[in-house]
């Protein structure tokens, strides 16, 4: 009888550090945005790239390193898509209602959630704590630019309100998890993304309706 030849097995091609290295940082945000933080783990996002969790763990010795990368991953696209750096030739209040509008137009309630999720564990894991603030503090200092490059002088000053714009958007954020067409007349009642807009208009001293005007002739305005 004779024997079949054996089939070689393909070679296997070892990435470059770095492109490994990304590669599990944004297998790690996605699984984070789709499920939670607390469904990354060495082992599962060994799953997902098929490889051992050995391989992993060879580049995050702990697994809240990796938390923390996912999260900084997921926020730093969250503001590049809602503040797109090609976009940086437009007058300042143009790029700041083009944020706003996108930001509360309803595609980023996963990147809400993520963001309740980060804050609720930041509590205990502290590398996610660090940049949790890390996060907050490169958005407001870019919203802070923003108000002051557009020559808007409000009332306290452009930090103040920075902070009161950023307040009512994780306040709007709090409901991310909310069931949309639940009992309680909130999440049925008022739109929570109108309200960010006003609060965004009142400490900024814009006439009512001048951010969603400013979007719409940049060619956005919600839900789009």
């Amino acid at each position: 009888m004779t024997s079949r030849p054996l089939r070689e097995r393909p070679a296997r091609t070892r990435k470059p550090p770095e492109e490994r290295r990304a590669e599990i940082v944004r297998t790690a945000a996605r699984i984070a945005l789709a499920q939670g933080l607390e469904l990354v783990t060495l082992r599962r996002v060994a799953d997902e790239l098929g490889v051992r969790p050995s391989l992993i763990g060879h580049y995050f010795p702990a697994s809240d390193d990796l938390v923390a990368e996912a999260f900084t991953y997921a926020a730093t696209r969250e503001r590049d898509s809602l503040l797109p750096p090609e976009e940086a030739g437009l007058p300042p209040v143009d790029r700041l209602a083009l944020y706003l509008v996108r930001l509360t137009g309803g595609e980023y309630v996963d990147l809400s959630r993520l963001w309740l999720n980060a804050r609720h564990l930041s509590r205990f894991k502290e590398s996610l704590m660090r940049a949790v603030d890390a996060q907050e503090a490169e958005t407001r200092g870019a919203l802070v630019a923003l108000i002051e490059e557009g020559g808007i002088e409000p009332a306290g000053g452009a930090l103040r309100a920075a902070l009161h714009i950023l307040i009512a958007v994780d306040g709007m954020g709090t409901y991310a998890n909310a069931a949309p067409y639940g009992a309680d007349p909130l999440t049925a009642g008022p739109d929570l993304g109108d309200l960010v807009i006003e609060t965004a208009e009142t400490h900024l001293g814009l006439t009512p309706g001048t951010l969603r005007a400013r979007a719409r002739d940049c060619g956005v305005s919600a839900g789009s």
